[in-house]
This record gives structure tokens, sequence and C-alpha cells, in this order.
């Protein structure tokens, strides 16, 4: 099982608790968790990544393993701490301004 941990404001829109579990079949990447995370919970389809382009959307940011994945290639596959389920996935609200 894969464990994602999603920031306040996607946890609230999609009503689930901090971490989400997931089972991802095939490789598991930046992308086929994130496609899994959409399926599991579809009203985040587009709060994460653009729908068209499926780019990462501004201010959201991934972290795996306490390194920032957010302009990572889609298919890179993740570390086995996290495929495992023994490191989570984080999502995590970037902050700006002045």
């Amino acid at each position: 099982m894969i464990q994602v941990e999603l920031p306040a404001h996607l946890r609230t829109l999609a009503r689930v608790q901090s971490t989400v579990e997931l089972e991802v079949s095939g490789p598991v990447t930046l992308c086929s968790v994130l496609d899994a995370l959409e399926a599991k919970c579809p009203v985040l389809r587009g709060a994460i990544r653009d729908y068209g382009t499926l780019k990462r959307r501004p201010f959201i940011r991934f972290f795996v393993c306490g390194e920032d994945w957010s302009h990572e290639a889609g298919d890179r596959p993740l570390p086995g701490a996290v495929a495992e389920g023994r490191e989570p996935f984080l999502l995590v609200g970037a902050i700006a301004g002045g």
C-alpha cells in the first residue's frame, strides 16, 4: 500500500483523513500514484493536475523521501520505500506572498 499524505485543503475537498492508502498496479511512478489517487478520490481531478495537460498545478508540490519531486518526469519510478509503503508520498500546498 502506498501512503499519500494530502494538505488540509485537499483533505477537506476529498473528505478524507491526512493519509490515503492506494494500491497501484504496475510500475509505481509519479503518474501512476496520481492516477490511482484521482481514481480513488475523483473530486481531486483537476485540483492537483491540469485536466488537459496533466501537468502539476502551481502551488502543489510533490515530496518523496525528503526530496522535491515536483519537476520530475511522470514516468520516473518512485523509490522502493514509497512503493512499499515505508515512506509517504507527500503532496504539499506551496505558499506565496510578499
